[in-house]
């Protein structure tokens, strides 16, 4: 049984960092690449999978890190995770408030209202998600844990045919994601990128999202009771194949749809992460080449993951509430004036994305060379 974390789950855990940052920071002025861009409806690309990717990792750290609290008990087990759970949504939620006022159309700061502000989103749907399923990981037996999964990505699609109205039950304007999210919480409180109320981190689509975490955890499981060996690596080589296979045949019927979460969105996603895993597992736990230089760039990023993200998302909301003599915002400016300038089209917007990120590894590498490791 291998007890240790393993480099290849940080080394993972860095790349999603590092590649979410380049996909949420695309610049103005120019389109992007489009693996780089989300899927507009139905469909899939590279950036559709950071995300899940994030679920992943979580649940695969989760089954390192809450064996080291099963000793004390659940009653100690079941306060940490209440309490992590409670903080990485509010965090989630502060992050989408902040700064905490508005600029008119005149030019003056005006508060900006709770009544007004979005609730749901990334990382309070990576709160929900581990909060449900620590609960689970502790109080389910192993094997119904995977039925439960099963039963949840059928149980969704079911739910989502039978509950939509006849705009098209898997449509933007028909789905009943849509209509649980303004039951519960109300316009306002909704995302409006889509031109409509629509939260794509809504409440009803968090509930499949769990088995990309689940599947994270068997999958950190698998690997600390199998151990570091070429059968380790074969066995998810063969689980993320099949799930893939699942994934293309239920797809016709219940398309690839990241803002739904669909079934078949999870099927795909958390293969393609068995694979990545897998890989890393191999090259770094088995192979263990000698010069793994260039992985510490991304442990920088996987040490403080949460910290990083948060610094990105304010990174990019300062940049563009801060304006410039000439009244562009710094985000513009920059992406614009700059790197438009010098090299226009996506290039440029890559450019850009890029030394974002690179700002963002130079304060995780700072923390790391000081020592500072932020866990909630």
């Amino acid at each position: 049984m291998v007890n240790e974390r393993f480099l290849s789950l940080d080394v993972f855990r860095g790349l999603t960092v590092c590649f979410m940052i380049i996909v949420n920071s695309p610049g103005s002025g120019s389109y992007s690449f489009a693996p780089l861009c989300h899927t507009g409806w139905n469909g899939f690309t590279p950036a559709d999978l950071v995300f899940p990717s994030f679920l992943f990792v979580i649940g695969s750290a989760m089954s390192f890190s809450l064996k080291k609290y099963v000793a004390k008990g659940h009653p100690a087990l079941l306060k940490k995770v209440i309490r992590r759970t409670t903080i990485i949504f509010l965090l989630g939620y502060f992050i989408y408030w902040f700064p905490f006022f508005r600029i008119d159309t005149a030019g003056n700061f005006i508060a900006a209202p709770f009544s007004g502000t979005r609730v749901l989103g990334v990382l309070q749907r990576l709160a929900l998600c581990y909060g449900a399923g620590a609960l689970l990981v502790i109080y389910t037996p192993r094997r119904l844990l995977r039925w439960i999964s099963v039963c949840i990505l059928l149980f969704y699609w079911v739910l989502l045919l039978m509950a939509g109205d006849a705009q098209g039950p898997l449509s933007l304007e028909g789905n009943v994601v849509l209509k649980f999210d303004l039951w519960i919480l109300g316009p306002g409180h909704l995302w409006h990128g889509e031109g409509i109320p629509f939260d794509p981190e809504g409440l009803l689509s968090t509930i499949p999202a769990l088995v990309n975490l689940l599947i994270g955890y068997w999958a950190g499981e698998f690997i600390r009771e199998s151990g570091k060996n070429y059968e380790t690596v074969a066995r998810l080589m063969l689980t993320a194949i099949v799930m893939l296979l699942a994934a293309y045949c239920w797809q016709p019927f219940f398309p690839f749809n990241k803002k739904l979460w669909s079934s078949s969105f999870v099927l795909l996603t958390s293969g393609l992460d068995i694979i990545i895993l897998a890989v890393l597992f191999y090259v770094f736990e088995i192979r263990r080449p000698h010069k793994t230089n260039w992985a510490g760039f991304f442990t920088v990023f996987g040490k403080n993951p949460l910290v990083i993200y948060i610094i990105s998302e304010l990174l990019l909301t300062i940049f563009q509430m801060v304006r410039t003599p000439s009244g562009k915002n710094i985000y513009d400016f920059l992406s614009v004036n700059v790197f438009q300038s010098v090299i226009s089209g996506p290039i440029g917007s890559l450019l850009f994305a890029i030394s974002v990120m690179i700002i963002c590894w130079l304060i995780a590498w700072q923390m790391d060379r000081s020592k500072i490791f932020i866990r909630v």
